[in-house]
């Protein structure tokens, strides 16, 4: 059969000599043939769907390439130099002139040539070109070959003179003095470019494939691009892959599309509220929010706030509130849950004032809260708690709560816990924010776990606090590819409706290309200048596409320009109710990618890089403000309040205005008014455990154990205490064998949605791991900041869903404040409540790790957060006591605390709890306030030292008892259960002493325990030796500590503590010292005891050679 002229290849000919004689061809997809040359590319789609079987693979493989290069800038080469010899030039002058036109293009040149050379070796898959296509392709890029010259230039490529060169023979030639790297930069862009496919291969060898059908899908494609250009090709193959995936065929979607909104106008949903009625409330929000910043600062110079932010994020912010955004009592959950960009609050209180929630004199104390009358900088729910609820500040951890939140409101459902079906969590997060790495891992955690209950909502407004994010590229472009390369679903929301109706007259192709090559720099630059003629000359004629913008005065060119997607409630609207109809009954979670102008609406400000730094408005600044927006403000009034009289700016039409009216209507359908923080009362809620559960460890073990082996002991009797039990959430970071927890993996089920479709290498053992999807525990992988995330959602759930539930992470100690304490803070702000167990603690007790891992700080590091109350037990019925306080605490007195508590990894005998008492108070009593007596001195003894221990040096302590007593020393012996409490109650009764002169000094407990003492005291510890000195200066006579001072290394714990000097013997040798300074012993027996223990003063250091100075 003849093939049709149309679908012949470029070179002339029939079929590639491979196709298999024996058959007829059949035509697939045809091309725009003589009799069919007008048929538009919706056709094309349309048969291509329906033909669709697993030939979309292969043509989606065969058009990967086409691709890329349609999202490569496309440049206009100029001619180089050259010589005016044409026809007679050798090769070294044609190769300087081409270089000459490659450098004048810089790296854009480079990738273009390199994809004019595919766009011509790709025909028959060759990858290879011959001396009239290289002529060709010189033609191109402005380097014309005459004559002789055709054939000098390709033999100078052709080394191996074999009639082709390949892309490599021709790169390598070219470079000569050219830096490798950028040569090869466009070699490397190539999708598969450069390489012959194996498809051929395997289209030889397997008969699955028919291989005429795949080369008359491949070459209807190039009819396609031939006759109706690259554009309107890539439209199809994306149609085609899209189809493809939503058919269940195993084929990967690109993970770039073209620079249009996602959603047509031809989709768009009608808009259901009254949109006049919508945008004067927008601006009436964005205007309270502006002037609330700037009045701040005028009336209280350096109070600081940010003006642009949420100008930029206004119009999408009111329409999530009018139309998406639920509240407390919207069925199936307490509503949604939302985390705001943090430099954004001040719309939320402008809004708030509107409704009424907020007093004008609340919004006026900006930033200003000492008095309690003002508002926070940011959302911070330990500041506001009945009105904020997530914490978005610093940057990088509003992205990863929000994913953590949505998959534990899927934790909750699954287990039968709460009814979280109609929640869902919005986060907004600005095109900055996502270089956080936090970010990023947010990103990849909520596509593999697919929580289709999250939409993200990216602020592209292509600025940082300083500059541009991505001056030089496309920063949608670029999330867009690792959104959906991540698994979301990826709406973009670029273009306003007048700009849009630009893109749809753009018949050919070029305009769309003129906004993908178009730098984010350019595009920030056109929305500071805000000239229309410019913008006119450098977008539209420059690249000759003027004609589309005849129509269109500078003003409105420049108007249409200045009103992108994000600003645009009609798009803003069809991308939320996309995004809402995938949390419903899509499989994955939503990003939606929104072009904004940062300072929107602000003419001096807007777009300009200094706007993050614009904390006040001039009078006129505000004059133009208030025209653009339309607000009821004269002259004279902006002019009072600029006076300091504050006040007169602020609007508020009162709430029997239509407008107020009408946000009020919406929020009530929508389940009441936002943000809004309501947390259950749990004392009243949930039934406590009987005491006997912490009451079993009081009468010691005779079997030696770890406090890390209690707390495992302890966690399970927690967990099988009825409902209250139900409401535990253990939680790990991949170490639950190091932490004793390996036998919860059978018995309590790890969490997993999807349940376990394998079966685990350890299935016949009694200890497997076990997954599924109503699964108790928590296995977090190894990421601690998730993990904290994950922590913080269950001990927040008692507010976000009225669901207590009360999380226990259990983790390596020097990984948490050091590692996440950012993360901590948040959730001392957001007012969580649970557990953190620093486990392996202690620099000497973890061995053999080292360095890195060897800590001796965390409980220092705790004190700082005013929310966290770090413990440091020593045994097992310690621990106990200390978890029944903080449940105690947090659900039976509704204290919004954290407990954190060191646990160690060393096991000995757990002695049972002393029946001495500590002024008057038992040993659960005194341990509870952070320190009891744990054995009186003997009384045969002539001299006595008073011995402190904490954590798993306390065995040490006691140890140190008998060799004491070899040198006529008796010992009274103390447990430190927490230092930082101790600290700080001497903080506050030292504050009221100060502050009230006329009366007597109130007593505190270290003071009262230690303080009426003239002997000796030596407290030893695993922790460095800051952390004892809180309460040195309260404690009587000679305070010697030993403390772990200095880096961690590997080795034996014996050595370990002989080397910080914290073991049994280096006690002794500290009491006996101290004793010689009091005159009661003499030197030389302090001596003869170093002597026998072989201890030195010399101790070398590796880790701080030549950085101490020399005693």
């Amino acid at each position: 059969l003849k093939q049709p002229s149309w679908l012949q290849h470029p070179r002339g000919g029939a079929c590639p000599a491979w196709r298999s004689p024996q058959r007829p061809r059949r035509r697939a997809i045809r091309g725009p043939g003589p009799a069919a040359a007008n048929r538009v590319e919706g056709q094309y789609i349309d048969m291509a769907m329906s033909r669709l079987s697993n030939t979309v693979r292969l043509a989606a493989r065969r058009s990967a390439w086409s691709t890329a290069r349609a999202y490569t800038p496309m440049i206009a080469f100029r001619a180089g130099s050259g010589s005016a010899n044409l026809g007679n030039r050798n090769a070294e002058e044609l190769i300087l002139q081409l270089r000459q036109v490659i450098e004048k293009d810089s790296t854009a040149g480079l990738h273009q040539l390199a994809n004019e050379w595919f766009s011509r070796a790709d025909v028959d898959r060759s990858m290879f070109l011959e001396a009239k296509e290289l002529a060709s392709l010189m033609a191109e890029v402005g380097v014309p070959l005459q004559g002789q010259e055709v054939e000098t230039f390709f033999s100078h490529f052709d080394v191996a003179k074999v009639g082709r060169i390949s892309y490599a023979d021709f790169t390598k030639t070219l470079r000569g003095e050219m830096p490798q790297f950028a040569a090869s930069l466009a070699f490397m862009n190539q999708y598969r470019g450069h390489y012959p496919s194996n498809l051929v291969a395997l289209k030889s060898d397997l008969d699955v494939f028919d291989r005429d059908e795949s080369e008359e899908w491949l070459e209807s494609l190039d009819a396609v691009v031939d006759h109706h250009g690259p554009l309107k090709a890539r439209f199809l193959v994306h149609e085609l892959i899209d189809q493809a995936v939503r058919k269940g065929l195993k084929v990967s979607p690109s993970i770039t599309t073209p620079m249009l909104n996602t959603i047509p106008t031809s989709m768009e949903p009608t808009y259901p509220g009254d949109l006049a009625m919508e945008r004067r409330i927008s601006n009436l929000v964005r205007w309270n929010a502006a002037v609330m910043v700037s009045d701040g600062n005028k009336r209280a110079a350096g109070v600081g706030g940010h003006i642009g932010t949420f100008a930029s994020i206004c119009d999408m912010w009111e329409v999530g509130m009018n139309h998406f955004f639920r509240g407390k009592a919207y069925p199936g959950g307490m509503g949604d849950q939302v985390y705001m960009q943090g430099h954004a609050a001040p719309g939320a209180y402008a809004r708030a004032y509107l409704e009424g929630r907020l007093s004008l004199e609340r919004i006026m104390g900006f930033r200003q809260e000492v008095d309690g009358k003002g508002v926070p900088s940011y959302p911070h729910p330990r500041l506001m708690p009945d009105f904020w609820e997530n914490p978005t500040v610093s940057m990088g951890i509003g992205p990863l709560a929000a994913v953590t939140q949505a998959r534990f409101f899927r934790y909750l459902h699954l287990r039968g816990m709460a009814d979280t079906s109609g929640s869902r969590v919005w986060c907004f997060i600005g095109d900055g924010e996502m270089d956080e790495p936090e970010s990023i891992y947010a990103i990849a955690r909520a596509g593999y776990e697919r929580l289709n209950n999250l939409i993200m909502v990216v602020n592209c407004n292509y600025q940082r606090l300083d500059g541009p994010v991505r001056g030089n590229s496309k920063v949608i472009q670029e999330f867009e590819g690792v959104f959906r390369g991540a698994g979301y679903d990826c709406i973009k929301l670029v273009w306003g409706s007048a700009w849009t109706s630009l893109i749809e007259r753009d018949s050919d192709g070029r305009f769309i290309d003129v906004l993908e090559r178009t730098p984010d720099g350019d595009c920030q630059r056109f929305s500071a200048k805000q000239d229309g003629a410019l913008l006119r000359k450098e977008m539209f004629i420059d690249n000759g596409i003027g004609h589309l913008v005849e129509h269109w005065s500078d003003d409105e060119l420049l108007a249409a320009y200045l009103q992108p997607g994000g600003h645009d409630h009609q798009k803003i609207y069809a991308a939320f109710a996309q995004a809402e109809k995938n949390a419903e009954s899509g499989g994955r979670p939503t990003v939606i990618l929104a072009k904004t102008l940062k300072g929107f609406s602000l003419a001096t400000f807007q777009g300009r890089n200094t706007v993050h730094q614009q904390k006040t408005m001039k009078e006129e600044e505000m004059m133009d403000f208030r025209t653009v927006l339309q607000i009821p403000l004269s002259d004279e009034q902006i002019k009072m309040g600029g006076a300091g009289l504050g006040g007169e700016f602020f609007r508020n039409p009162g709430p029997d205005s239509p407008e107020v009216k009408y946000m009020l209507e919406r929020r009530a359908a929508l389940g009441g008014c936002y943000p809004m923080r309501t947390p259950a009362k749990v004392s009243s809620l949930i039934r406590l455990p009987d005491a006997s559960i912490w009451t079993g460890f009081d009468q010691g073990s005779p079997k030696e154990m770890s406090t890390t082996m209690a707390f495992a002991n302890l966690l399970r009797r927690m967990m099988k205490a009825g409902d209250f039990g139900k409401r535990i959430c253990p939680m790990v970071t991949d170490e639950a064998r190091t932490f004793g927890l390996n036998s919860f993996f059978h018995e309590f089920k790890i969490h997993a949605p999807f349940g376990q479709h394998y079966t685990p290498v350890d299935h016949d053992s009694l200890m497997k791991y076990s997954e599924a999807p109503d699964g108790q525990m928590l296995q977090e992988g190894i990421s601690e900041a998730g993990a904290l995330c994950t922590w913080i959602a269950a001990g927040t759930s008692y507010a976000s869903q009225g669901c207590p539930m009360l999380p226990f992470f259990i983790y390596y100690s020097m990984f948490g404040f050091q590692r996440v304490g950012d993360f901590i803070w948040q959730a001392a702000d957001a007012r969580t409540r649970g557990f953190l167990l620093g486990a392996t603690a202690g620099r000497t007790t973890l061995n053999g790790e080292g360095l890195q891992h060897q800590d001796g700080h965390s409980l220092l590091i705790a004190l700082t957060n005013p929310a966290v109350i770090g413990w440091d037990p020593a045994f097992a019925y310690e621990l106990a006591y200390i978890i029944e306080d903080g449940i105690q605490k947090m659900w039976g007195e509704d204290k919004d605390l954290i407990y954190y508590i060191s646990v160690y990894n060393e096991n000995y005998i757990q002695p049972a709890v002393p029946e001495v008492k500590t002024l008057g108070k038992t040993a659960k009593e005194g341990c509870l306030k952070g320190l009891y007596k744990f054995a009186e001195a003997p009384a045969d003894k002539d001299l006595t030292v008073r011995l402190v221990g904490t954590g798993s040096i306390m065995k040490q302590v006691l140890d140190a008892v008998d060799l004491l007593a070899e040198f006529g020393v008796g010992c009274e012996l103390w447990s430190a259960t927490n230092i930082g409490e101790m600290h700080r109650e001497a903080f506050r009764k030292e504050r009221y002493a100060r502050l009230h002169p006329m009366e007597q000094p109130p007593s505190f407990w270290v003071k009262d325990c230690l303080g009426d003492y003239d002997g000796v005291t030596v407290f030893a510890s695993d922790n460095i030796s800051q952390y004892p000195q809180l309460i040195e200066k309260y404690v009587g006579g000679d305070f010697v500590i030993l403390g772990t001072d200095g880096f961690g290394r590997s080795d034996t714990r014996v050595k370990l503590r002989r080397f910080f000097e914290v073991d049994k013997e280096s006690i002794t040798v500290a009491a006996l010292s101290a004793l010689s300074r009091q005159g009661k012993v003499k030197p030389e027996v302090v001596v003869q005891a170093m002597e026998k223990f072989e201890i030195k003063y010399e101790r070398p250091d590796i880790t701080m050679d030549g950085c101490l100075p020399v005693d």
